[in-house]
């Protein structure tokens, strides 16, 4: 009989199993990981066996089902099956895997009965396909199901996080204007003046994002980042207006330390651009009171480095799994909505860039901007 033979040789069998699903590559799972799987499923079949034997047709359906599938949920095979397939989905196995797991031990039976001359009834050939084919839809549906709704999950995670992105921007431009607006007001300063190029700029660079987006919607986010080559003295004076504006509503003292005028990157200025004020709205947000932040600028190993330094106090001891992470906050001040950092290494890192930090436990953090340099027509080393 078939249940014998199952119960004689259940640990060869599973061994058997184990042995072809070693030799494809990337399956690493454990047998607890895979407890729902072969094991239990041998053991389903050898007790769906005995019931047929026993002519309890009933308690040969509560536990495998009929031909053609049977609701999972009011089988026994179908409970575990189901549960195999989110566990294989769960290492990242392909829905291949699922159907190859119920094939090897369908493999192992018929080797290991024609090795040892175990005929069986055309009936417990029958009872085995169709556990078999129960076992391997149920599984099967369940993955699929599972991985369905793990894309769908995935995909508004990442609508959300691109639509937080480009509320944050705006949000930064529209306080850039703001700021700008209220400085012309209060100092009667013309719109041609330094203070109107900022709110210009501002205005300016709202209208790019929602161009920006637009287009990105359009093409399926699919769409490479232009770049230009300009000059690194003139980008931060543009970035330096905006930014005393904010240093001055928020109390805090900005130094922008001289640049080279010979210095030119090649990068996409307004991701730069929105990547700097970033790091500074940062870093003057949680600098502590009456310090200052510093705003400078290197060449170093063919990069220009632009670095914002507060003294914020330092990072906390997680801060390199959490920091960049998108609406990740790890200040007292929630008042943002934890998106800067991560909008400015994301933007930073779309033009070919690169966005570091170093703490300085006690005293505060330095962020640096890396970008790749480009030597001026006619200067050697270009």
């Amino acid at each position: 009989m078939m249940h014998d033979f199952l119960a004689n040789n259940r640990d060869e069998l599973v061994a058997r199993c184990k042995a072809k699903v070693a030799a494809r590559p990337g399956r690493k799972a454990s047998d607890h990981q895979l407890q729902n799987g072969v094991p239990l499923f041998l053991e389903q079949l050898r007790q769906t066996l005995v019931a047929e034997d026993a002519e309890e047709g009933g308690e040969s359906l509560r536990i495998s089902g009929g031909s053609g599938g049977t609701s999972p949920a009011t089988t026994e095979i179908g409970v575990s099956a189901t549960a195999h397939g989110k566990a294989l989905l769960g290492l990242g196995y392909s829905v291949n895997q699922v159907v190859h797991d119920y094939g090897d031990l369908c493999q192992a039976i018929t080797e290991l009965a024609f090795e040892r001359d175990a005929p069986f009834s055309i009936p417990e050939f029958k009872t085995l396909n169709r556990c078999l084919d129960n076992a391997i839809a149920d599984a099967v549906t369940a993955f699929s199901l599972q991985r369905d709704a793990l894309q769908v999950h995935a995909s508004a995670v990442e609508a959300n996080e691109r639509f937080g992105f480009l509320v944050h921007e705006l949000r930064n431009a529209l306080h850039a204007a703001s700021l700008a607006v209220t400085a012309m007001q209060q100092g009667s300063l013309p719109v041609s003046g330094a203070t109107g190029a900022v709110l210009k700029r501002s205005l300016a660079f709202m209208r790019q994002l929602l161009e920006t987006s637009l287009t990105d919607v359009r093409a399926g986010g699919q769409l490479p980042v232009p770049t230009t080559i300009f000059s690194v003295a003139d980008f931060i004076a543009d970035v330096q207006h905006g930014a005393q504006l904010d240093a001055d509503a928020r109390g805090a003292v900005l130094v922008v330390e001289p640049v080279d005028p010979a210095l030119q990157v090649e990068a996409n200025r307004t991701l730069a651009h929105g990547a700097l004020v970033n790091l500074l709205g940062n870093a003057f947000k949680f600098t502590h009171a009456h310090t200052t932040v510093h705003l400078r600028v290197q060449a170093a190993d063919g990069q220009v480095r632009i670095a914002v330094e507060d003294h914020c106090g330092g990072l906390p001891a997680n801060y390199r799994t959490t920091l960049f992470r998108s609406f990740a906050q790890l200040g007292k001040d929630r008042s943002g909505l934890g998106l800067g950092l991560s909008i400015a290494r994301q933007d930073v890192q779309a033009m070919g860039g690169t966005l570091t930090v170093d703490n300085m436990p006690g005293v505060g953090c330095v962020f640096t901007i890396g970008l790749r340099r480009v030597e001026p027509e006619g200067v050697p080393g270009g």
